[in-house]
């Protein structure tokens, strides 16, 4: 009876985090739309990371990195970046938060209600994206990707960030992962009005997804 009785309640915490953290992303999409610069805040990020895929969905981590990443831009996915490189980012983005950064007098503008993280919350989004972040590809053990069959995946994924390895993910996960890239890679291009030039390289998804699930995590 005792146990039955704690069951709920936690059913119900988990729950009422789960929706204090969309109304968190609600919120910052509205003061988008009433910014006069929520245009530049909303092509920051791309739109297609959801809160469900955020790893260890309900850590500490997890939550800070809703409650104050979201209020300048889309929810990032921590495998942007591998974790070498996240300090430096992270900590420009906390300087921006302040209202300071590259951009003066429109940098405060910008962040004009915007909350910034405490030293000890800084340290623990930090931390959760560090342990999260992409783990590099390491070429001795790949040697396929410098090879004919691994040069789709090394074109199309070292344009953003370092190359993923492809235990990462397990073959049935691979594919969607592919997709979620590639409408990034089409919602950047749109970003900044590429159109594409007849001679460039085309991207070949199904090769790129044969080399991932050859080479992935098994189970």
């Amino acid at each position: 009876m005792r146990f039955a009785a704690v069951f709920p309640v936690a059913a119900l915490f988990v729950a009422t985090a789960a929706a204090q953290d969309a109304q968190l992303v609600e919120q910052a999409k509205r003061r988008w739309a009433e910014s006069p610069h929520g245009q530049m805040l909303e092509r920051i990020l791309p739109p297609t990371f959801e809160l469900h895929q955020l790893p260890e969905r309900r850590s500490r981590g997890a939550r800070l990195l809703i409650r104050y990443c979201v209020q300048c831009h889309n929810l990032p996915n921590p495998a942007m970046h591998h974790p070498a490189k996240w300090p430096a980012i992270f900590e420009r983005m906390v300087v921006r938060m302040r209202g300071r950064g590259n951009l003066g007098e429109l940098m405060r503008d910008l962040m004009a209600g915007v909350e910034a993280p405490g030293v000890g919350e800084a340290g623990a989004i930090l931390a959760y994206l560090q342990k999260h972040g992409q783990r590099p590809l390491d070429p001795k053990k790949y040697p396929a990707v410098d090879r004919p069959e691994g040069q789709s995946f090394k074109l199309a994924c070292q344009q953003c960030h370092v190359l993923p390895d492809p235990r990462r993910h397990t073959a049935s996960e691979w594919p969607a992962v592919v997709a979620r890239m590639e409408k990034n890679m089409e919602w950047m291009n749109r970003v900044v009005g590429n159109r594409p030039e007849a001679d460039e390289p085309q991207l070949k998804i199904e090769e790129i997804n044969a080399f991932l699930i050859k080479y992935a995590r098994k189970g």
